[in-house]
């Protein structure tokens, strides 16, 4: 059961990152009007895009999903930080659906790390 819920939580947290990188990478004027405002246009839209990528690869495999969701813990941190900081809740009256998907992949990253404290300690062990 535990290897399903940290599986599941990868997955989840994997499949909304990626979906997000069509808005990024297309320009979408939504994705644009956030990164205008947090003065990081286009840069930081394509950078984070990237870096989404590169996390949401590394959560589809149970191998390095433990690396993915650290590093989705720090990107995802940037977005709930931009939100409560610069942007607020809602963006463009979204009803707040971006800062709860950022929430939800927040706890689904830190639900895969606890479940995989095992190798966590493991590789902290061998040091």
């Amino acid at each position: 059961m535990k290897v399903f819920i940290e599986r599941s939580s990868s997955l989840i947290a994997a499949i909304i990152l990626l979906q997000t990188l069509y808005f990024k990478f297309t320009g979408a004027p939504e994705s644009v009007f956030i990164f205008e405002q947090l003065g990081a246009e286009p840069y930081g839209r394509i950078g984070t895009g990237v870096l989404e990528l590169i996390i949401g690869g590394l959560l589809l495999f149970r191998r390095s999903s433990l690396i993915g969701a650290f590093l989705g813990l720090a990107v995802i941190s940037g977005a709930i930080l931009s939100h409560i900081l610069v942007l607020g809740i809602e963006v463009q009256n979204d009803r707040g659906l971006l800062f709860g998907l950022a929430i939800l992949v927040f706890v689904l990253c830190l639900i895969t790390i606890i479940l995989q404290r095992d190798k966590l300690l493991q590789f902290i062990n061998k040091k």
